[in-house]
């Protein structure tokens, strides 16, 4: 045996004791060496116990390969929802610093989600296994200092198992005591009521992405905390230098002003397995704007990032517009290509793109006019677009003819004078007709110059400016623009509005630096006049690329209108469709809208269905009532309009429009059973009605899903004509699609909670009516007494002698004054077969926990439990 076992190990015989004895040595080194690291008790000054190997764990040191740590990365992804919790004090201002941090993630469009700590205990952290939160935000490290030793158990154990970094502000505030304080049960301490100047940041910090260290950053800002650390897993990322007229007493005595203080700290999490980053201050200290999402990065392994490319076009609007005085004379234009030609240096290709409006053209002093022949003699060097060729607001034409006639002066312009125009882009002046939406702009532009592409700060509003989106309407894609704090009337330095400092704070590291770090898409819209006299716009650009390219890893890029805005649907797929806000509820969309338009008439209530539960009965019974009002028939989809859930709706508001009529005395209203399942149709309808009333109608979820079968029998339909009832709600992954259409519209409508909770999440309790569909068919007089009740209607309509029951329908119908009766047509009121005991059985248990939802939901809002539902629940209990 020891002659095969040598001769398979390849080494000779007499070599064997040696071998086995060096085995044993190193099997003896090794248990010695894991005995060590897990009985040692002090490491660089801390101590450790059963978190001596968490070290192990982090991404970088368990694995070495790069294939091993993407496909780890990737099982991250996985197990942790991309969220950020935010765990807030007690304040819920709009100054705190949670709403500030909440605000910021709005800006990246990163999801969140804020909970008071004064609420109680921690909210939970997993779901199904899963971990919810990618990165733990406290408002206060002192809030993560003293938490709830459980809730801190709890957090910390969630950190380690799923990779996941707290973040934690430690601002100082006036009344707090300056001596050195531990943080918490780490090895760490901080100083607060710190006078610091001179901020660097750490050009070493495996935290900097975004962020570069570009120097020396000076600071006003005083009450900071500084963090002293004795482990080295403690990184500084900001440091910054006590102040010479400072005299407070910090840790460990020191006070000379060469002793660099951490202001923004890293705990690599190799004491105890978690990542932290604390912030000495707030976000007034600008550096702490893009290492903010440094930090969040870095603490959830990537999970919450966004790419360092970023996407900037220069609008000058109006470039033959504007007062004599003001305009560019041909120094301005030659500095305009100067500058150009130095942006080209950071951003490669960057152009500006000149927008003109022709009639303009000549129309200021002699210089000034000198400057606009200049601008075309170099026509070439830049990009262009139209403007309308008097600079009108396309929404005061009404007439397409009157909007393209002055279109092709425009073209006509452009021609004469050779200015190339082939980047298929528009902006319209005061941008109306872009949002709110003026459909004859959208055709006439696609007509005369095939526009592509277009901008506007005002969808869905001008502010916030961190909410603008873009959108896709009849084929042109709508980007959003930023504004750069420059106007028409931002002409000299000296006479900026609120000085020439506060264009210098927002350059550097302020709100137009912030624009760069927000958006990977920029459109910033600037004039004419910005360019003349101080040149001031040249002056903003140069300096804030110029201070993003020296404190940030940004990559600048420029590209033409087609190529960047097919870039931002690309990132922002998701904001292709448009969402219509009412017009009226923002003066500035109110003032660029058409004349002629108004949002007066839109409906005040909606009858969202579901289909076959007694809708169109309803819509008859409230039409026959002198105060109330429907929509004009649609043509194709007689009483319904149908815009919040279908096609209809990428139509525009101006189609809807067409359907109520112009009586604002009555009470308008507008049916579509579609409405009620489609998960789109909640939000739409919100944003153009928020005031708006809801009437959905309920009947038995079983008999619903029967009825539809039956009305799709009647219209022929080659599934249900081929296939049994049974045989549709119980098809299995494997049958016809054709089949699983029919099922769906068959069985999903039937889900009430969860459609209402998805109505209720937009509208409140008290914009909705629930009726009792069997009530309404069997006392429908009594059921509209209620509906009047809910619309407030001052003058009661006497349902009670307005209808009457016809035994040869078997349904109640109007009463007219020559007492006969006008009854729904023959489609309505049929009687269908009996339900076979096989589907009944099944949708019974199918609906189960739905009805149980349903029952919770209605005792929740105070109505009383329909028959039908106490016998479906019943019948299933019996099952």
């Amino acid at each position: 045996m020891m002659k095969a076992f040598t001769k398979f190990f390849c080494f000779p015989r007499r070599h064997f004791k040696r071998v086995v004895m060096l085995l044993v040595v190193s099997f003896f080194a090794l248990w010695l060496s894991g005995y060590y690291q897990t009985s040692k008790t002090k490491v660089d000054g801390s101590y450790h116990s059963k978190y001596s190997n968490l070290r192990l764990k982090t991404i970088g040191e368990r694995f070495t390969d790069d294939t091993k740590r993407s496909k780890f990365k990737e099982r991250l992804k996985k197990k942790v929802d991309s969220m950020v919790l935010v765990l807030a004090e007690d304040s819920q201002s709009k100054n705190s610093l949670s709403s500030i941090v909440c605000v910021t993630l709005e800006a990246k469009h990163f999801k969140y989600r804020k909970r008071l700590l004064s609420e109680g205990s921690l909210p939970s952290l997993t779901q199904h296994g899963q971990g919810l939160y990618s990165v733990i935000i406290f408002e206060s490290l002192n809030s993560y200092i003293y938490l709830d030793t459980n809730d801190r158990t709890m957090l910390d154990d969630y950190c380690r198992e799923f990779n996941v970094g707290i973040f934690a502000f430690a601002v100082s505030s006036k009344n707090e005591i300056t001596l050195s304080s531990p943080v918490g049960n780490l090895p760490i301490h901080m100083d607060k009521q710190l006078s610091l100047r001179d901020l660097e940041v750490n050009p070493k910090s495996q935290v900097l992405r975004i962020t570069k260290a570009g120097g020396k950053i000076n600071t006003e800002a005083d009450n900071w905390t500084v963090f002293h650390g004795n482990h080295s897993t403690y990184q500084p990322i900001v440091t910054g230098q006590i102040k010479s007229d400072s005299v407070q007493q910090i840790s460990h005595g020191m006070h000379s002003n060469a002793v660099f203080h951490t202001t923004a700290v890293l705990d690599q999490g190799s004491y105890d397995g978690v990542k932290r980053i604390f912030f000495g201050h707030n976000f007034q200290i600008w550096i702490h704007y893009p290492l903010f999402f440094d930090s969040l990065h870095y603490l959830s392994n990537g999970r919450i990032t966004c790419t360092l490319e970023r996407y900037i076009m220069v609008d000058i609007d109006d470039i033959f517009v504007g007062s004599a005085g003001v305009r560019m004379v041909p120094d301005d234009v030659e500095a305009l290509e100067i500058e150009q030609e130095n942006l080209r240096r950071i951003i490669p290709g960057f152009t500006f793109n000149l927008g003109f409006s022709g009639t303009y053209f000549k129309k200021g002093n002699k210089n000034e006019n000198e400057g606009d022949v200049e601008i075309l003699r170099r026509a070439d060097k830049f990009w262009w677009f139209p403007h309308m060729y008097n600079h009108m607001r396309p929404t005061v034409y009404t007439d397409e003819a009157d909007l393209r006639k002055y279109m092709q002066l425009n073209k006509q312009f452009a021609e004469d004078h050779n200015i190339p125009l082939n980047n298929n882009y528009a902006v319209a002046p005061h941008h109306a007709g872009v949002y709110p939406v003026h459909n004859p702009l959208y055709e006439i532009w696609k007509k005369v110059w095939d526009i592509q592409v277009t901008s506007t700060e005002e969808y869905p509003h001008l502010y916030p400016a961190r909410r603008r989106k873009g959108f896709i309407h009849k084929n042109i894609k709508v980007l959003p623009r930023q504004t750069c704090g420059l106007f028409t009337h931002t002409v000299f330095l000296d006479k900026y509005p609120g000085g020439r400092a506060k264009l210098d704070t927002s350059i550097h590291g302020g709100e137009l630096f912030r624009t760069f770090i927000d958006n990977q898409v920029n459109i910033y819209m600037t004039h004419l006049s910005n360019y003349g006299n101080d040149r001031i716009a040249l002056y903003t650009f140069d300096n804030v690329i110029n201070f993003v390219h020296k404190w940030t890893n940004l990559k600048l890029h420029a590209l033409p209108p087609k190529q960047l805005a097919d870039k931002y649907f690309d990132l922002f797929s998701d904001q292709k469709e448009p969402l219509w806000t009412n017009p009226c509820d923002d003066k500035r969309h109110l003032d660029i809208w058409a004349e002629n338009k108004s949002c007066k008439n839109l409906p005040d209530f909606l009858i969202i269905g579901p289909q076959k539960t007694g809708t169109t009965a309803l819509y008859t019974f409230l039409s026959m009532h002198p105060a109330i009002c429907s929509n004009i028939a649609s043509t194709r989809t007689y009483e319904e309009v149908q815009f919040f859930s279908g096609t209809n709706y990428f139509r525009g508001i101006d189609w809807y429009l067409e359907f109520f009529p112009g009586n604002r005395s009555n009470v308008i209203f507008e049916k579509s059973a579609t409405y009620f399942d489609n998960p789109n149709v909640p939000r739409r309808a919100h944003a153009l009605l928020p005031k708006a009333k809801l009437i959905t109608i309920l009947i038995s979820p079983s008999k619903r899903a029967y009825s539809w079968y039956q009305h799709m029998r009647s219209h022929n339909d080659p599934v249900a004509l081929n296939y049994t009832f049974y045989e549709i709600v119980s098809a299995d992954k494997s049958s016809l699609s054709a089949i699983h259409d029919l099922r769906r519209r068959c069985l999903e409508p039937g889900k009430y909670a969860k459609h209402l909770d998805r109505w209720m999440s937009h509208y409140t309790s008290n914009q909705l009516l629930i009726l009792d569909g069997e009530l309404l068919k069997e006392n429908p007089a009594g059921t509209m007494s209620k509906v009047q009740h809910f619309l407030h209607i001052k003058k009661q309509y006497d349902y009670f002698t307005h209808l009457k029951y016809d035994n040869k329908k078997g349904f109640y119908c109007q009463l007219l004054n020559s007492g006969r009766t006008k009854c729904l047509g023959n489609s309505k009121g049929r009687v269908y077969p009996q339900m076979d005991r096989e589907s009944q059985s099944y949708l019974s248990q199918y609906y189960l926990s739905h009805n149980k939802d349903l029952k919770a939901l209605l005792m929740k809002l105070g109505y009383r439990i329909p028959h039908w539902l106490k016998e479906e629940l019943e019948l299933a209990e019996y099952a």
